[in-house]
Formats: C-alpha cells, structure tokens, sequence
C-alpha cells in the first residue's frame, strides 16, 4: 500500500489547507494504474474527519480518504510523506518513506516541465542571460483568481481549487497554528 500523508491546518476554510499536499493530492485523484499493479492507494491526515470530508468533496477527490488524527508514526505524525508498507498475512513491513523533493513522483508536472527549453522557471536553475529568472521554490502552489502568483498570498487558493465549482477569490488563509 502507498499512503501520502496530507497536512492540515485545523479550523481554516478550504483555501487555508496545504498548498503542496492539495497539489500532490490532485494529480492522484486516480490510480488505476497503481492498483491494476496489485498497489493500493490512499490519502491519510491528521485533521478532524468534520473538517476533511468537505474538503474532498469540494475537491472532488475519489481515491480514499482517512483521518489518522491522535496515531502515532508511521500513520501519523509528521505529514507531507510518501509512505509505503508490504503485508505478508497478519504483518506490515514499513518499506519505504520520504518527505520534501522526495514526493515528486506525484507530481507529473515537474518531469514535463523540466522537458520545456525554460524549465521549472524557479531561483534555483541556472538560465541564460535574457531567459526569464526564476522565481522562489513552490511558487505555483497558490495563485490568485486570475492565476498570478502574487506575493502576498494570504488571498489566494491552492492552484487545483481554481477548477472546482463554487471557488471565488478568498478573503484570508484562515491558518491559526501550524499544520498536523
């Protein structure tokens, strides 16, 4: 089975929840190909069930969903993981776990876009002169209702969001803590 852990910023509105996780999320809403390979998928996170399921059904995420709020590692804990376990009858084998850039695989955008002549267009490349600069690691995750990136992002959605029905321009993240 292959979870990803998705974070959760307790009491915020739909815009407020993880831009990195609601983009990781969305390019999986299937994973046919997964289970066709005999490979399970699911999405797990610490945030209260009340909160999570308008959240998928505003996303319109088909692939399950658990809330693992109060366990313990591998299953909770920290979140923004990969995680992948094997069962061989009654036992469970953690096999494989990572976090950060190791989560890319998720994200198909990034192989085609390292395709493309300009690249990710982030800080970090190295661009010929007159080649637009890049700009901060992550900068895609949120964009305001026109799909610019502004600075001050505290008006702005996940990416995905922009496609759901009902999505309008928000007013605040409504984060009030750190995400679990």
């Amino acid at each position: 089975m292959l979870v990803y852990r998705h974070m959760w910023h307790d009491g915020a509105p739909l815009q407020g929840q993880c831009e990195g996780c609601t983009v990781s999320a969305w390019q999986m809403r299937d994973a046919v190909y997964l289970e066709a390979r005999g490979v399970s998928f699911a999405i797990l996170c610490e945030g209260p069930w009340d909160e999570v399921a308008p959240f998928i059904d505003f996303m319109g995420y088909e692939q399950p969903w658990y809330s693992v709020r109060g366990l313990d590692e591998p299953l909770g804990g920290e979140m923004g993981h990969i995680t992948v376990f094997l069962r061989d009858g009654d036992r469970v084998f953690l096999t494989y776990d990572t976090t950060g850039r190791g989560t890319e695989p998720m994200d198909a955008m990034f192989a085609l876009l390292d395709m493309t002549p300009y690249g990710r267009r982030e800080a970090w490349q190295d661009v010929p002169d007159g080649w637009p600069q890049g700009r901060e690691a992550c900068w895609y995750w949120r964009t305001d209702h026109t799909g610019a990136s502004p600075v001050d992002r505290s008006t702005t959605r996940p990416a995905p969001q922009w496609t759901r029905p009902g999505a309008v321009p928000a007013d605040t993240l409504g984060r009030h803590a750190h995400h679990h």
